[in-house]
């Protein structure tokens, strides 16, 4: 029943392409793509099945979508974030960081997702690996800008890349005050440069502000 007691149609303007697009990531992050299924989604949607193909040709048109909304949001926010202006490496990480682990920016369950589903798909693993290339060569340009030389640039690219996914791959539970507190140390080896307080201070603060938004 809608507000008011009327009852709700089951026609194109019960839901919204929106609308399906959020559930299939839904379903895609807790159930993984199998569960992806367009019968299931109406279910959870309450709404009849052939409302589906006023939006989407099929469900491979669908899974288009998923993959390019992965890559229009978790790709992207790090490609950006790697490309703004800092006075400093270690500012540059900090941002970067705080960008990655910040609600609405990079979204770590749909990245695991999508990599899961590469494993099943040689289409979504070439998807995969163009998105990685991508964001370790920003990483790696970030670094380029304050001086490494290319090939050191592109291993500590390389290096910083699969340090967080490693923390998100691992599951790691541990606390964000215990890794915090590590902060300089995490700087330092990431980075090579000492950092300053005041660098230290931003990564934390960022961080910090971050994920108050969670």
């Amino acid at each position: 029943m809608s507000d008011g007691g009327r009852k709700r149609g089951r026609g194109p303007g019960r839901t919204t392409r929106e609308d399906w697009l959020r559930v299939a990531l839904e379903v895609l992050v807790t159930d993984g793509i199998d569960g992806v299924r367009v019968l299931d989604l109406a279910r959870k949607l309450d709404c009849a099945r052939s409302s589906f193909y006023w939006y989407f040709e099929n469900r491979d048109a669908l899974l288009d979508a998923l993959l390019a909304h992965w890559q229009s949001t978790n790709t992207r926010a790090l490609v950006e974030s790697a490309g703004a202006p800092a006075e400093t490496i270690n500012f540059a990480v900090a941002h970067l960081m705080a960008r990655w682990v910040g609600p609405g920016q990079f979204d770590t369950p749909l990245d695991l997702a999508v990599r899961d589903w590469s494993r099943r798909s040689a289409r979504v693993r070439r998807a995969v690996q163009a998105s990685d290339a991508a964001r370790i060569a920003a990483i790696a340009g970030m670094f380029a800008r304050f001086g490494y030389p290319a090939a050191e640039a592109e291993v500590r690219g390389q290096i910083l890349y699969f340090h967080q996914f490693g923390y998100d791959a691992l599951d790691r539970r541990e606390d964000w005050q215990t890794r915090l507190s590590r902060s300089r140390d995490y700087l330092y080896c990431l980075t090579g440069v000492v950092p300053k307080a005041e660098e230290v201070a931003a990564l934390n603060d960022e961080v910090r502000a971050a994920l108050q938004g969670r």
